[in-house]
Parts: C-alpha cells; sequence; structure tokens
C-alpha cells in the first residue's frame, strides 16, 4: 500500500487484491494450566483488539478472523459467536475463573501465581511481531504481563513448536479448498512434527472431523464443518486474529494473468512472456 504508490511501480508492474485463503492466530499451549480453561482463553480473545491490528498492521487489508475457515470457503459459518473487543468481559471471565489483582501490584494473580507468558513468532515476518507488539499492549489493560521472543524458523519449529516448549505462539495457516481441517484439529495429531500442536482436544469436534472425511455430499458436509467451527469458536484453542488480503504485484512483462474468486495463481502455467519483451526492463 505504501511501497508501490509511486510512478516506477506503476510503469513495470500489476498490482493485485484479493481475499487470501487462510488466517493467523494466537495458539495457546492447551497443557499448560494457565490456558487449560475455556473461560480463559475465551476472555484472551475479549481483550485483543482485533481491529486495531487490521488497522494497524494491515493497513486495513485484512478483516476480522472468526474461526479456522475464511468467508470465501463454503465451510465458513457467519453465525459463530464472535469475541468483540471488551475489555469488561475479559476482566469478567478472568474474575469468574478466580483471575484477580490480590496484592495491588498490576498484575492479576491466582493462588498465588501472576498470569504472565511468552509469546514466540518467527523472524523475517514483520507483521507478526507488529501484531505480537498490540496484543502486549491489550493483555497489560486486564493485568497480564506479556514477554515477546521472536525466534529464527527452524529453531522456532524444532526446538519449541515441535517439542511443546511454549506458552503461545503467533502463526498463520495458508488452507487449501478443500475445507477438510483433520490434520490441525484432530486430537490424533498431537505429535512432535504433526500440526495439532497446541494439543487441542474436543471429542465431538474429533467425530465431525472423521465423519467430514467420508461423507461425499457437499450440503452435509457444509452441516458438519459448520458444527466444527461453532465448537472451535466456542473453545477458543486459539484467538483467531485476521484473514488478510493476498497482495501479489506481477512484473507487466507477464500476459495470460486473468484474475478469479480463488486469485491469480491457479491458471499460472498459461502465463507467458511475448518474445518482444523476453527480457528484463532497462
Amino acid at each position: 500500500k505504501r511501497q508501490t504508490d509511486n510512478k516506477f511501480f506503476e510503469k513495470f508492474y500489476n498490482r493485485f487484491k484479493y481475499p487470501s485463503f487462510g488466517y493467523t492466530y494466537i495458539g495457546y499451549n492447551l497443557k499448560d494450566p494457565k490456558f487449560s480453561n475455556k473461560k480463559v482463553r475465551q476472555a484472551l480473545s475479549y481483550a485483543i483488539d482485533k481491529q486495531s491490528i487490521i488497522d494497524g498492521v494491515l493497513l486495513g487489508l485484512g478483516r476480522k478472523a472468526t474461526g479456522p475457515f475464511p468467508p470465501e470457503s463454503w465451510a465458513y459459518n457467519s453465525y459463530v459467536k464472535e469475541y468483540e473487543y471488551s475489555i469488561d468481559k475479559a476482566i469478567e471471565l478472568l474474575k469468574q475463573e478466580g483471575w484477580f489483582d490480590s496484592d495491588n501490584d498490576g498484575i492479576i494473580d491466582k493462588n498465588g501465581i501472576p498470569f504472565s507468558f511468552r509469546i514466540l513468532t518467527n523472524q523475517g515476518n514483520n507483521e507478526r511481531k507488529k501484531t505480537a507488539v498490540i496484543i502486549q499492549q491489550n493483555l497489560s489493560k486486564i493485568g497480564i504481563k506479556t514477554e515477546i521472543s521472536i525466534l529464527e524458523w527452524q529453531a522456532l519449529l524444532h526446538q519449541f513448536i515441535h517439542k511443546k516448549k511454549f506458552e503461545a505462539i503467533i502463526l498463520g495457516w495458508g488452507l487449501g479448498r478443500d475445507p477438510d481441517p483433520y490434520d490441525i484439529w484432530h486430537s490424533s495429531k498431537t505429535g512432535e512434527g504433526e500440526f495439532n500442536f497446541i494439543s487441542y482436544y474436543n471429542k465431538q469436534v474429533d467425530e465431525l472431523l472423521v465423519k467430514g472425511r467420508t461423507v461425499c455430499n457437499k450440503d452435509k458436509r457444509r452441516s458438519i464443518y459448520h458444527k466444527i467451527h461453532e465448537l472451535i469458536a466456542e473453545d477458543q484453542p486459539y484467538t483467531f486474529l485476521y484473514y488478510p488480503e493476498a497482495l501479489p504485484i506481477i512484473n507487466k512483462r507477464f500476459k495470460g494473468i486473468e484474475p478469479s474468486a480463488i486469485g491469480i495463481f491457479y491458471n499460472f502455467i498459461k502465463w507467458y512472456v511475448p518474445q518482444d519483451e523476453n527480457k528484463w526492463y532497462q
């Protein structure tokens, strides 16, 4: 939005914008006692101002996320519970679960244990780094102390994610067009190197994930995934942050690009450069 608003880009490049098929989230290690309670996770989601992240980090180029399916997917359930930014609701839920500032030090605690944790994310992704800072500021308003660590990707993956040595983590998923999210959410996929690294378990979700793989009728599958969306949104194992826009920029030499509802890359094997433009611009 800022880097390409000049005559050079207008002359040599075509810019595209369409909804990406994925989302960014902050995921909680559900083996950690701090995050094992559903109401506590819901409180965290109420305390995070998603719109400020979209406006401040994405420059408005995204939408608030509600669950594991983007709005462009036929599996998306538009009626799921949303967690609109509300400090009051967050504080209320935390108090219900015994979290409050008993010693007036500005940090809520329970049984003498302060509510503090470290947020991890990967190097080379400025959006996630800035998102972590906003989340840190948001959570401080409800008395939760956080620290941020930015780690090299391979170290983050092998030393922390695979070994479940994290408390909370900011990452994202790019999704396929078929909505089957079995590998991310089924409780059998919590082993080292598998995708359910937050250790999420919901018996009903497990059953529905299996059922969604055994039914071929699209309408029946839609109802299954709508229910999965509803259940996961209720559990809040992630705070689903935003669905970003896809913003590819392609040199104008390339012809045959035909934007569609699923983006531009579906027909990339048909892209070509005319013979008289088969060299870099000077």
